[in-house]
């Protein structure tokens, strides 16, 4: 079973004026597929306290797996994937990539997504958008290929040929 984090971005609900639903939907989906939410937090879209956030978690072993959602966007005070590019040590832009390739089956504004993922220490860092839907069309295509990379990551798996078929 592997550790989850989710960390939510959203300025209204880190002051108590919006329900964090993406965050609740990244949970039930994760639980659903046999993760452990270990930690979730909700954060202000300030870049400086989620880079911060990232790094505790990750520095301290607490999660696998971070997912985050909200702040992938536009607006002028979406920062995830800049604060995220702080906190990794090594990039994986095919979690994206494949994100966007999904997306982009549903709406043409998939491309829209900013989102990066990374690996920090021995933590896998996704940035999720800020949408329960998005976030439902995001994550469950991609799932499958992020137990694998985390069997690799954590070590569970040494050998990825025993799987060459998949």
């Amino acid at each position: 079973m592997f550790r989850a984090a989710i960390i939510t971005l959203s300025d209204k609900g880190a002051r108590g004026e919006r329900e964090d639903v993406s965050g609740q939907v990244i949970e039930d989906i994760l639980k659903e597929n046999g993760f452990s939410v270990v930690e979730r937090l909700l954060l202000s879209d300030d870049p400086q306290p989620l880079t911060e956030a990232l790094v505790a978690i990750s520095d301290a072993n607490r999660a696998d797996l971070i997912l985050t959602t909200g702040g992938t966007g536009f607006a002028p005070r979406d920062h995830a994937p800049e604060a995220t590019m702080e906190a990794i040590e090594r990039p994986v832009p095919g979690i994206p990539e494949a994100m966007r390739y999904y997306s982009l089956q549903i709406t043409p504004r998939g491309m829209l997504s900013r989102g990066v993922a990374g690996i920090r220490k021995a933590t896998l860092i996704v940035n999720l958008p800020g949408s329960p839907k998005a976030v439902r069309e995001n994550l469950t295509p991609i799932l499958p290929a992020l137990t694998h990379g985390l069997q690799m990551l954590v070590g569970t798996m040494n050998e990825c040929a025993v799987n060459a078929k998949d």
